[in-house]
């Protein structure tokens, strides 16, 4: 096998047990790990992926715990878990999302149920997991404000990559957003959310059925994963799906202005996991502008999305 990363992957596979596999190709995706498509001797292929250097013993364990949980408790479509061990990861293969209106409807169906079935009194989840190849702090707390502010953007400060690209006064910025979040943010229940909810990580089933991949789930404020979506720019066959998902679920009509202080938590983990952020930090820099003076903002900070 020529591809060594490929090679690294059968490898890991064969270590595992899993020696019927006689061929790894490579798969879309895999900006944390490197993702491939393993062969079996049967004819049969799984899905398959690890981590060069993993950042913890956990981070594979946790991620098929969040697939399952998604599955039984919020009726979600994920891939079945096939195999995970410390080295790598085993998934039920799945195919390109199709390129229609009806599929993203589904997709607002099925994320409406997963976050209006799953309501919880606290904040957190019972572990830290993994997003990307940074822990995320799931520590519970009863109030949504302070966990979203400790555990969600205050908790990448400390990065290298985040103190290269943030200034002082941007810092200071983030800290005074985090002190007023109670009146920016209106004050909603936690519930199960997918947590890394890009468009890369919708995919669907054969028969054309949404599902999702790559959870960082925990008990937090639905619209979460709504920014995610938001800010990775979807296709144009997704431009009733925010309007649908609004209307499931009784969103109040602000909910598009919310948007960019929600979305500097996935701004700062960009920024703190690349060195090509994606235009990040000009994003995270923008929606702390308003208050790196100090100043009294009464509105909240105008709409921002990546497309």
């Amino acid at each position: 096998m020529r591809d060594p990363m490929m090679a690294m992957l059968l490898e890991r596979l064969h270590s595992a047990g899993m020696t019927d596999v006689v061929e790894v190709e490579p798969a879309p995706g895999g900006l944390a790990a490197t993702a491939g498509l393993a062969r079996r001797g049967d004819g049969s292929s799984v899905f398959v992926k690890a981590f060069a250097e993993s950042p913890s013993d956990d981070a594979f364990a946790a991620e098929a715990e969040g697939l399952t949980c998604l599955r039984t408790a919020g009726g979600i479509t994920t891939p079945t878990v096939v195999l995970a061990t410390p080295d790598v990861l085993v998934l039920d293969v799945l195919h390109p999302r199709p390129r229609d209106e009806a599929f993203w409807e589904q997709l607002a169906h099925a994320l409406a149920r997963l976050h209006t079935s799953t309501t919880h009194p606290r904040f957190g989840w019972h572990r830290d997991n993994w997003l990307g190849r940074r822990r995320q702090v799931n520590t519970w707390e009863d109030d949504g404000f302070t966990f979203f502010a400790r555990h969600r953007l205050l908790r990448w400060l400390d990065e290298p990559r985040v103190r290269e690209a943030l200034d002082a006064a941007d810092r200071a910025a983030l800290e005074r957003l985090c002190a007023r979040l109670p009146e920016l943010l209106p004050d909603r229940p936690a519930c199960l959310a997918h947590g890394d909810l890009w468009a890369q990580n919708v995919l669907a089933t054969a028969d054309g059925t949404p599902a999702l991949i790559d959870p960082a789930v925990s008990y937090t404020w639905a619209e979460v994963d709504l920014a995610h979506l938001w800010t990775t720019a979807p296709p144009p066959e997704a431009h009733g799906f925010f309007d649908l998902y609004a209307e499931l679920t009784g969103s109040d009509a602000g909910w598009r202005d919310r948007m960019p202080i929600l979305q500097l938590r996935q701004h700062l983990a960009v920024i703190a996991q690349f060195d090509d952020d994606w235009g990040a930090a000009d994003h995270a820099r923008a929606t702390l502008a308003p208050f790196r003076s100090g100043r009294r903002q009464q509105q909240p900070v105008a709409d921002q999305t990546a497309g």
